[in-house]
């Protein structure tokens, strides 16, 4: 069956650890409810395993609206102060264009072309100093 409309995405999305990175997939619309359990299975999980990454797969989501890009700045920005970097992979190209247009710029992430290319992106960043230990710095 071909919907015009894609299935919102309600319950549980599941966040899989891939090494030192999360990975999320991402498929139609997300409710509050939902959008605000990732958030916290996220932050959860990178606080339990030490994940130093996140990546976000929106190849599946069709439509990204104030609603969606303002979950996405808000994972990126606690994953941020768990020193965790997160990334955001397959965004279609209407989905870039709707995100200009409305004038959301999404801080604190960092986007590729495909998940694939989000994790080398990972992979080739320096670490983020984790909280409580000393800060590095650079040369």
């Amino acid at each position: 069956m071909n919907d015009a409309h894609p299935r919102p995405v309600t319950g549980h999305v599941p966040v899989l650890r891939l090494g030192d990175v999360l990975l999320v997939t991402l498929q139609g619309d997300l409710h509050d409810s939902t959008a605000q359990q990732l958030q916290q299975d996220i932050a959860e999980t990178i606080s339990r395993t030490g994940g130093r990454g996140v990546v976000i797969d929106i190849s599946g989501v069709e439509i990204v609206d104030s609603f969606l890009g303002r979950v996405l700045a808000e994972i990126a920005a606690q994953a941020k102060l768990l020193a965790a970097r997160t990334v955001v992979t397959g965004m279609r190209p209407a989905v870039a264009i709707t995100l200009v247009e409305l004038g959301l710029t999404l801080p604190g992430l960092s986007t590729a072309l495909s998940t694939e290319a989000g994790m080398e992106l990972l992979a080739r960043q320096a670490p983020v100093t984790r909280p409580g230990s000393p800060r590095q710095e650079s040369p």
